[in-house]
């Protein structure tokens, strides 16, 4: 079974990682396209001279398609890191965290394919008048950062993919495994995108601590923050987001803190992303197998669909 995105990014499961800061760097990514889907280095930590060293090793992790996200909010010097992907010939990117009409024009110029993140109906319409070559279609429910008045992805995908037909969509936000991802494709996705199974895998950097509060969590232990002085998060429960949550004050990110939480283990420290999915996410498995279960299961799924509609 193909997709227009399998067809388009050369990859063998429509299965593209999200670029979460701090996680989505090569040994994640690496693992991810090795495994036959898409994997991303993010930019959202700031740290552009740490990505530009994990850009460079991805192309000796890996001779597999990959991309990078620009995470627009968070990048200081774009212009530094758009002459370093032409200058590597990176040819893939997803653009998020501001207005594609900025740079998707650039970079598509410059032969990359591009596609942006949108949280919205308007985000879409935005994006494809700039030119996206496919939109990464958001939904509330994930993890990390959020538009706060977004809708669910069960909403979001069908309404864009009608109304942009033309464009491949990949689906993120509450999938996880075989069953999700052929719910996205009769949502009319192209692809799926998944950030808190890959935050709950081996080759994830991050904390065990991390890692097993997600397998311990339930579709309701996660919640809905306001950063300070950026966008809100969907975050994992504990008692200082659950304080921000009640008081309606925002969770400040001070790096240190945040540091503390991504690799010292400490909970409370900073805080730690994660989608409401996690209520599904029962165990730590490598990378491979969740891919290649996901779409084993997947093309099962519809398989067995299409002979009970036959029938």
């Amino acid at each position: 079974m193909q997709t227009r995105i399998t067809d388009m990014l050369g990859i063998e499961i429509p299965i593209v990682q999200a670029p979460m800061g701090w996680i989505a760097r090569s040994p994640l990514a690496s693992a991810v396209s090795l495994a036959g889907g898409l994997g991303i280095i993010e930019t959202s930590s700031g740290e552009l001279d740490v990505i530009k060293g994990e850009i460079t090793a991805m192309r000796d992790l890996t001779d597999k398609p990959w991309g990078v996200n620009v995470a627009q909010m968070f990048v200081r010097d774009i212009e530094g890191l758009l002459t370093f992907l032409f200058e590597n010939e990176v040819g893939f990117v997803t653009t998020s965290a501001g207005d594609p009409a900025v740079l998707v024009p650039r970079l598509k110029e410059a032969g990359v394919t591009v596609f942006h993140v949108v949280p919205s109906i308007r985000g879409a319409e935005k994006a494809a008048a700039a030119g996206v070559d496919g939109i990464v279609v958001e939904g509330i429910e994930g993890g990390g950062f959020k538009n706060a008045k977004g809708a669910s992805s069960l909403v979001l995908v069908p309404e864009i993919a009608d109304r942009f037909p033309e464009l491949p969509i990949v689906a993120a936000g509450g999938f996880v495994d075989g069953r999700s991802m052929a719910a996205a494709f009769a949502l009319g996705a192209d692809a799926v995108q998944m950030g808190t199974r890959m935050v709950a895998s081996a080759e994830s950097p991050i904390h065990d601590n991390w890692k097993q509060s997600i397998v311990a969590g339930k579709e309701t232990d996660t919640v809905l923050v306001r950063g300070q002085g950026g966008p809100a998060m969907r975050t994992l429960r504990t008692e200082r987001t659950t304080k921000s949550d009640e008081d309606h004050e925002p969770v400040a990110l001070d790096p240190a803190a945040m540091m503390g939480t991504y690799f010292g283990g400490d909970m409370e420290s900073g805080v730690a992303m994660s989608g409401q999915v996690q209520g599904r996410i029962h165990s730590i498995e490598p990378v491979a197998d969740i891919l290649q279960t996901a779409w084993r299961d997947c093309q099962a799924i519809m398989t067995a669909m299409g002979e009970q509609v036959g029938t």
